[in-house]
């Protein structure tokens, strides 16, 4: 794409530098992942001010619409997913709703003495045996998010149910357990080593934990839930009245 702006025009440099980078970043291979030219070429190229550009980077990554990467450059946004926190279901649910496809890279199951974390929610004793379920998830591009579900020994799941179904649809066809409420926590952390290697990301890059402590409608517990999120994959958003 040839790049240049009117020195002539009547139009602000930072404007027109905002309009042309708009156009650069729907170019394909932009879109794909590749780093735009670093500030300091584009200046060279539009005979601009390295602050002029700054001025019209700032205005698309404040639109959400590139993303500055220290140490590596600038890149266009991925399209985030944004989850509404005042209503919830399962990961399947809530994709389809949003008409987005998505893969299951790993889906294993086994049974884990529970840990402190898991056993004072399910108010069990700590090393009792239960079902582990953990599920890498993503798109075409590839994962984006990890979960790992622990499991009340009453309920009876095994290890060998369907896993690719809905899970709280699993639970409720399958066991007659229906998930009616969830208390969940949402921090950010930087990637460890085992984290950045299962999402395919670099240790240190930003992401999203949600746990979710999950009971039927007798405030019974039935699930614990843990889901790691490639940071800018992901918006929560939630609605508050006064």
């Amino acid at each position: 794409m040839n790049i240049k702006i009117n020195h002539a025009s009547k139009l602000p440099l930072h404007f027109q530098v905002e309009e042309l980078l708009r156009e650069l970043i729907e170019q394909p291979n932009y879109k794909k992942g590749e780093f735009l030219p670093p500030e300091v070429e584009l200046a060279k190229q539009l005979s601009v001010s390295r602050n002029t550009i700054r001025q019209a980077t700032n205005k698309l990554e404040y639109e959400g619409l590139i993303i500055r990467k220290k140490g590596y450059g600038t890149k266009v946004a991925e399209k985030a997913f944004t989850t509404q926190l005042d209503s919830w279901h399962s990961f399947t649910q809530e994709m389809n709703e949003k008409g987005i496809a998505f893969t299951n890279y790993l889906i294993t199951a086994e049974w884990i003495e529970c840990d402190e974390k898991t056993a004072t929610f399910f108010n069990i004793p700590l090393k009792t045996k239960v079902v582990k379920l953990s599920r890498l998830r993503g798109d075409e591009n590839g994962p984006f998010v990890y979960f790992e579900s622990y499991f009340h020994p009453r309920i009876g799941i095994s290890t060998d149910e369907n896993f690719n179904l809905p899970l709280y649809e699993l639970l409720e066809s399958r066991f007659n357990i229906q998930a009616t409420s969830s208390k969940e926590k949402i921090k950010a952390r930087l990637a460890t080593k085992i984290t950045a290697r299962r999402l395919k990301i670099k240790q240190g890059e930003p992401v999203l934990i949600r746990e979710r402590f999950v009971s039927d409608p007798g405030e019974k517990p039935i699930e614990y839930n843990i889901g790691f999120y490639i940071a800018e994959k992901f918006t929560y958003s939630i609605e508050i009245r006064r």
